[in-house]
């Protein structure tokens, strides 16, 4: 199994709201959804009304697909010209094929809720 991450670093040049941002990320990322069967959700600089960090994620059992699915979306988002672009970048996760073991537990007592 392979994860594809893509990930999109966005100027929005004359944006001067947050409220302005919001519909042109909400316009990048319903049209990338509808589009492609792939997650999509604005990750970074959400306080900043003139930078915007997207994050795209399919799974694949396929490396190079997941790879050519990751270009495409990007690509896509890139091309509606809504921003400029000032990163784009992929990475593949690849997962073992084989099951976790039955004996294999872990401990969870380090980790606390927060108050």
């Amino acid at each position: 199994m392979v994860v594809g991450v893509g990930r999109m670093e966005l100027e929005l040049d004359g944006v001067r709201s947050l409220k302005e941002k919001r519909a042109v990320i909400s316009s990048i990322l319903d049209r990338v959804r509808s589009r492609f069967d792939v997650a999509a959700a604005e990750v970074g600089h959400q306080d900043a009304h003139t930078r915007a960090l997207l994050g795209f994620t399919c799974i694949s059992g396929d490396g190079p697909h997941a790879n050519e699915m990751m270009d495409r979306v990007l690509a896509f988002a890139a091309g509606l010209g809504l921003a400029r672009v000032a990163y784009r970048g992929t990475e593949l996760v690849h997962m073992s094929d084989e099951r976790p073991r039955e004996d294999v537990t872990v401990d969870w007592s380090s980790f606390e809720e927060p108050s």
